[in-house]
């Protein structure tokens, strides 16, 4: 019978290139003991000599050695989730392949070269282009690997893919493709069992080498936003009445439908798709980043009415995942930041530099694009949070003739990118892409490939793009390979883009957390939703920004405390009602104030419509110089929200009045709670004293320490450095979310931003923080939930 091993374990690793030290003999004693998943680059110090793109952090060459029993199976599967990058895999000393793409699942079958007893797998990581992405990437083996061993019949690695083409209230058909190695005169037989665990369909056939099981279930529980069911389909080989293989597909009953004038259906409900892009960083663990750090990200996403994740610009971890099928998150999936050509790692767009470090993964796009891409999808496409296949993103930089025929960036044009429409007209746009030079590659060609190649191994979700340029993809071919189009940062064309496709499906796949996009797509039943860039704060991206090692474009920071964007978008996309209460000085708030009028508000009353990636300064304390004038803000979906200072009312205020829908007053300073009322939801800040004491609270594996008051009122004016103690379990990363925070994420120690800071542990322990002049405190810690 099969047999899953994870091989977390007990790995020996070196940061060096060591010759020889594939051979089952070499002496590795002196190496460190590390646990996989694996990142490198984040247990090093930041320093101003790597480069902003990828965070500050270095990357070079790294050794993996690990030994295991052999299974004692017929045949035996060696799987990577994910090395990055440029891997090289040798078993006992014997040379299985290369891999050169990070974010590609791959495996080996080992039967040949596993033997009995004792054996040495040894992995090369060269990562020596350590500038070789426009973010953070991480290095090493970052994802999980596994052992799987199997009998001579059995069903193979990424061997199944279910699909539900027909599905009421009644019933549900379920079809099962399953692939068969050695089948002989083998059975199979599938169950399929409910999220409770009770079977409720069964089919059996002989086998082949690949077979279609169609099996029917009655009255399903649909996978959707709420309420995320599982089923799982066991599909069991027999030979002569004996299980020889057993292999569980966990799979999800549900429908995805995109209308080019209605938008997104899920199970037949009309919905605008509320998404967030999000890189694969976690922050203070770095690329390793364990799933409940994604759980608690994800809890407080959904909170602020998060539905769905883009992952950029590459395919998540099959972990990641999961997560997204059981916590009822949809997501796209996406292959490639760049093919034929490669983009600027550090500028963006089309590449400025060619030096070795900024050396990508183009390079490499010829030869392995296809391999790759389908890994990934045997891989992924049995989740049913996966909704949508993205080819690539923004890829119109890189194919020159795209910008130059929509007049964007000509030495004669001085208009802004994000709110105009393209300089030329449709027929001068369709002319130039005619009469243009293609250069060695075609961006229609390349796109229609990849669509062709995906298509191949899965038609029942849609394929789609973001777009940077859409009003030349249309044009070139690349629209003409999508099922949707997606806009990078193009609100401004989503009329254009109806009107010249009005069979085509459009969504922003990429956009501004900012009322102003969310408005031209509630405003329009066609476009179908967006991903916002970003939900998180992610390190990298900050080319020449130093001590910036994070871009701070995020709802949450990279922390995962929330952000003013978060409250916001909580407004515009939670039914629940909502309060979030924010202040800062007059002089560095965005605003100006008539004593005379009682009038706050921004010079210009149309600048709220273009504001960009980041949130303006906001605090939420109520700590200032007695008398300092103060821009109060509130974020609300409630129709009037009450101002209160000790009890005192400071005026009732409407929505509707403030077309940018931030509530704010002015108020001079005075010690004390300031309150915001609505009929159903409140806020409010008490000023703090001076820092007393460390309040402590865990969630799962994380303890967010606050500084506090006598009073436990939170301290967030002040900071101090804080220390931990753990027993009974590791460190995996302090942090405190600024974006400028340099410390060492291992250091166990760390100077607090807004009073507060985190601290990642890998199980249940006890945790002491103590900082100079104050009181320890400790918690306990029950692990991950």
């Amino acid at each position: 019978m099969r047999k899953n091993i994870s091989l977390k374990d007990d790995w020996k690793f070196i940061k060096d290139d060591i010759e020889g030290a594939q051979a089952v003999a070499f002496n590795d004693a002196a190496w460190r003991t590390v646990q996989v998943p694996h990142d490198w680059s984040v247990e090093e110090s930041f320093d101003e000599k790597w480069e902003g793109a990828t965070g500050y952090l270095p990357g070079g060459i790294g050794w993996y050695r690990k030994s295991f029993q052999s299974l004692e199976t017929e045949k035996t599967y060696l799987h990577f989730d994910g090395v990055y990058n440029r891997a090289t895999i040798w078993l006992n000393g014997e040379k299985l392949g290369d891999h050169p793409y990070g974010y590609s699942p791959f495996f080996y079958e080992i039967s040949d070269q596993v033997k009995a007893g004792e054996n040495v797998i040894a992995v090369r990581v060269d990562h020596s282009r350590y500038c070789d992405s426009r973010w953070y990437t991480g290095s090493g083996i970052y994802r999980s690997v596994e052992l799987v061993g199997t009998s001579e019949t059995h069903i193979p690695v990424w061997g199944t893919f279910v699909t539900t083409p027909d599905i009421s209230e009644e019933k549900a058909s379920v079809r099962l493709q399953v692939e068969i190695r050695n089948p002989g005169d083998a059975e199979v037989t599938t169950v399929i069992t409910d999220p409770d665990g009770r079977a409720v369909a069964e089919q059996s056939m002989p086998a082949s080498k690949e077979i279609i099981q169609t099996l029917e279930v009655s009255r399903p529980s649909m996978w959707n936003l709420d309420a995320p069911n599982l089923y799982k389909a066991v599909t069991t080989v027999s030979k002569e009445g004996k299980p020889v293989d057993e292999y569980t597909t966990t799979f999800g009953i549900r429908t995805i439908r995109f209308d080019a004038n209605e938008g997104f259906f899920l199970n037949g409900q009309n919905m605008k798709i509320k998404g967030v892009c999000l890189h694969h960083d976690g922050g203070c663990v770095g690329a390793a980043v364990p799933k409940d750090v994604w759980r608690r990200r994800f809890e407080t996403l959904k909170a602020g009415g998060v539905n769905a994740v883009r992952i950029a610009h590459n395919p998540g971890s099959d972990e990641f995942i999961t997560l997204c099928d059981e916590m009822g998150l949809l997501v796209q999936d996406e292959f490639y930041d760049e093919w034929d050509s490669p983009k600027d790692k550090r500028m963006n767009m089309n590449e400025q530099h060619d030096d070795y470090i900024s050396r990508g993964h183009a390079e490499y796009f010829q030869e392995w694009a296809e391999c790759d891409l389908k890994d990934v999808m045997r891989s992924h496409r049995n989740h049913p949070s996966i909704f949508q296949w993205s080819i690539g993103n923004e890829i119109e930089w890189t194919y020159p003739r795209n910008a130059e025929a929509t007049g964007f960036f000509d030495a004669s044009w001085d208009g802004n990118y994000f709110w105009e429409q393209p300089p030329h007209a449709l027929d001068e746009i369709k002319r130039l892409m005619k009469e243009l030079p293609r250069g060695e590659y075609d961006i229609g060609k390349t796109a229609q490939k990849l669509a062709k190649w995906t298509k191949e191994l899965d038609t029942s979700r849609p394929v789609i793009a973001n777009c940077i340029l859409p009003s030349s993809s249309y044009e070139s071919g690349y629209a003409d390979a999508l099922d949707v189009i997606g806009y990078s940062y193009r609100r401004v064309m989503y009329d254009y883009g109806h009107e010249r496709r009005p069979d085509l499906p459009v969504m922003g796949t990429e956009n501004l957390a900012q009322w102003h996009e969310w408005k031209a797509i509630e405003e329009r039943p066609f476009v179908a939703g967006t991903f916002l860039w970003t939900g998180i704060d992610y390190m990298g991206e900050v080319n020449g920004q130093w001590p910036k090692r994070a871009t701070d474009s995020g709802l949450l920071d990279t922390a995962g405390f929330e952000k003013g964007s978060f409250h916001m978008m909580k407004t515009l996309w939670s039914d629940e009602p909502h309060v979030h209460l924010t202040t800062q000085t007059l002089e560095k708030s965005p605003y100006i104030f008539d004593a005379s009028t009682g009038f706050i508000g921004e010079e210009d009353s149309n600048a709220w419509k273009q504001k960009l990636w980041v949130w303006h300064d906001v605090n939420t304390h109520w700590n200032y110089a007695a008398g300092e004038m103060i821009a109060v803000e509130v974020y609300s979906n409630c129709a009037a929200v009450e101002l209160f200072l000790d009890g005192e009312s400071l005026g009732v205020k409407q929505l509707a009045d403030f077309e940018d829908r931030i509530y704010k007053w002015a108020v001079p300073f005075r010690a004390g709670r300031l309150e915001a009322r609505a009929a159903d939801a409140s806020d409010q800040m008490i000023t703090a004293g001076k820092a007393a004491a460390i309040q402590l609270e865990a969630d799962g594996c994380h303890v967010i320490a606050q500084l506090v008051d006598a009073e436990g009122t939170p301290v967030k004016t002040e900071e101090h450095e804080m220390v931990f103690k753990v027993s009974g379990a590791s460190i995996l990363g302090v942090d405190n979310g600024a974006p400028d925070n340099i410390q060492d994420f291992l250091a166990g120690r760390i100077v607090t931003s807004q009073g507060r800071c985190l601290l990642v542990v890998d199980g249940a322990c006890d945790v002491q923080a103590s900082a100079a002049g104050l009181s320890d405190c400790s918690i306990q810690v029950e692990g991950a939930k």
